[in-house]
């Protein structure tokens, strides 16, 4: 009897050797993933398990990381260099005063506190600002910018006769009187332009400096409200005004060196920049941003007209400031809105430079980060990288949630950014720069990052300081998790998934589970599980039932990578 010849089916075979990362679309690529835990870029094009972190400080009530020649931070009323405590006094309520630690060359800057600290010399720290008032009688003296006296020979409305050389005449005719100075040479008098009062008492020069910019209150008229001391010692200093001779003041006089209000500090140029939007210390709204004298952060109100002044400008652009930070030698700062970019040298070539564009996310100001030459930060929409122009959107792999509350680090090329979404659910998301791929790492919570010694550390929910490289004590075995995409043929000829085989390497101690979900059932149905052991390279061959498409997940525990997944299709009829 001779029976009829069937041919067998076409088949084909599809190897995918190059894994995307995470990308919460409806519609994503081979070799993306749609829901991922603990995956990194580290192996690309591999999918691989992530670096193992480990716990660097168990630091109670830590605030703020800063990297000097080592780490450090601060926690409760101390401030921590590698591990060494210098009490300060600092506040330790963290949710009225987080604090935020500014470099400027060897000093750390503590705000809101406003102090200050040599982190070569830690016996050097001390307060921002300065206030001393008298107590008993005060000399005023008139007297050089060096502090040596000088009293005018003559006080009188008319003109002397027959003055010596370089005499001099408190011309009173006129109010405010004139100090003038008699030039044998020419045979006139000249106008002295700067006229200086010499304060004695007792203490009363020991908190300042020779440069600082105070304001004086209680003293009487001839002296200025607001000046620059241009001499000091501990019982005496030397500040603009004009008297006829010396005097005795007996009411107190409060002198005081202060900083503004300032939302977010930076620093930039070898100086300290700040901005404010809202009341003042006076109770005035402003709107402003201000820059420290040069090399000076204790004094932000020194205005002499020379290059080394502080400056301060005020802005018409509406709305909080939500961040700041120096990038490629400019200082920065945002709005939701809107970016101002200072250009120029010293406070006479200042420049402002508003550019509507998207901004700083509010409560978002610790995501700014840079990666090598590109600034990153978490906007209204999603993230942005600025290069110096204009920012562009890098998160549409994210998906379209809502994501705030975010805080970011730089290490290596990658951004790491800690956000939450509108359930209130912490994510870890890392963003390969190079390679132009997301992956999420896990539900960590980070309050702020810093990079130091090619390390990154984050404050954790917890109060602990994590190290991404795994400086510390090591976490152990984690979970890891990695859901691809919908499965298909991508063929109109009813082709379809017949079996698939995994080739990846688990490390000695790791576990994978492999299941899959069918079409849109919402079960997911086990394909293969392999157990801790000695294990090595393995592969792993597994059929599928016929379906239109499929979901695959890959999960367990330690370390994992997949080399590639291999499909093989078979054609069918139109009827499955």
């Amino acid at each position: 009897m001779h029976f009829p010849t069937l041919s067998a089916l076409p088949a084909s075979r599809e190897t995918l050797s190059v894994f995307g990362g995470y990308h919460a679309g409806c519609r994503i690529n081979p070799g993306e993933f749609a829901a991922m835990e603990n995956m990194s870029s580290d192996h690309y094009p591999l999918l691989a398990t992530r670096k193992k972190r480990g716990v660097y400080r168990h630091p109670a009530n830590a605030q703020g990381l800063i990297a000097r020649d080592s780490l450090c931070w601060v926690e409760g009323s101390k401030f921590v260099v590698n591990g060494y405590e210098v009490e300060m006094g600092l506040s330790e309520r963290e949710a009225d005063c987080p604090k935020r630690l500014v470099s400027m060359g060897a000093y750390v800057i503590i705000f809101p506190d406003k102090k200050y600290i040599n982190t070569l010399n830690l016996t050097d720290f001390g307060n921002l600002e300065a206030e001393f008032t008298t107590e008993g009688t005060v000399t005023l003296t008139p007297a050089t910018s060096d502090g040596e006296a000088l009293l005018p020979a003559y006080s009188q409305p008319e003109e002397p006769q027959d003055p010596a050389n370089m005499a001099l005449w408190l011309d009173t005719s006129q109010q405010p009187p004139v100090l003038l100075q008699w030039s044998q040479g020419s045979g006139m008098w000249v106008s002295v332009e700067k006229t200086y009062l010499r304060l004695s008492h007792p203490g009363i020069g020991a908190a300042f400096r020779e440069g600082d910019g105070i304001s004086i209150t209680g003293a009487p008229e001839a002296v200025a409200s607001q000046c620059v001391i241009t001499a000091r010692d501990t019982d005496y200093l030397v500040v603009p005004g004009l008297l006829e001779g010396e005097i005795l003041w007996d009411t107190p006089i409060t002198l005081s060196r202060k900083l503004p209000i300032m939302d977010f500090v930076i620093e930039c140029e070898n100086r300290l920049w700040g901005c404010r939007y809202g009341p003042n210390s006076q109770g005035e709204i402003v709107n402003e941003i201000y820059a420290s004298k040069l090399g000076d952060f204790k004094n932000w109100y020194c205005f002499q007209g020379i290059s080394t002044d502080s400056y301060q400008v005020s802005l018409g652009a509406e709305g909080p400031f939500t961040g700041a930070i120096q990038h490629m030698g400019y200082p920065l700062f945002f709005r939701e809105n809107c970016l101002h970019k200072i250009y120029g040298n010293y406070p006479a070539s200042y420049r402002l430079q508003t550019t509507p564009c998207r901004g700083v996310q509010q409560g978002s100001q610790q995501s700014l980060a840079i990666v090598g030459e590109t600034l990153f930060y978490k906007s209204p929409a999603g993230v942005c990288a600025y290069d110096g122009a204009l920012p562009t959107e890098v998160s549409r792999p994210l998906g379209t949630g809502h994501f705030s509350q975010a805080a970011a680090g730089a290490l290596r090329g990658k951004y790491y950014i800690s956000m939450a979404d509108d359930e209130g659910q912490n994510h870890l998301f890392v963003y390969d720069t190079e390679k132009g791929l997301w992956h999420r790492e896990d539900g960590t919570k980070a309050t702020c990052f810093c990079s130091c010694r090619n390390s990154l550390y984050f404050l954790d929910g917890e109060g602990q300081i994590i190290s991404v490289t795994g400086e510390g004590e090591p976490e152990g075995d984690f979970h890891y998790l990695a859901e691809t995409g919908v499965m298909a043929t991508e063929s109109p000829d009813n082709k379809h998934l017949s079996r698939l085989t995994l080739r990846l390497y688990l490390a000695p101690g790791a576990s994978l589970k492999l299941s899959v979900r069918y079409d849109e059932e919402p079960l997911w149905h086990s394909l293969a599980e392999i157990h801790p052991g000695p294990l090595g390279s393995v592969t792993i061959p597994v059929a599928v039932r016929r379906c239109d498409h499929l979901r695959l997940r890959l999960e367990g525990t330690g370390e994992m990578r997949l080399y590639d997944l291999t499909k093989a299709l078979e054609e069918g009829s139109d009827v499955f």
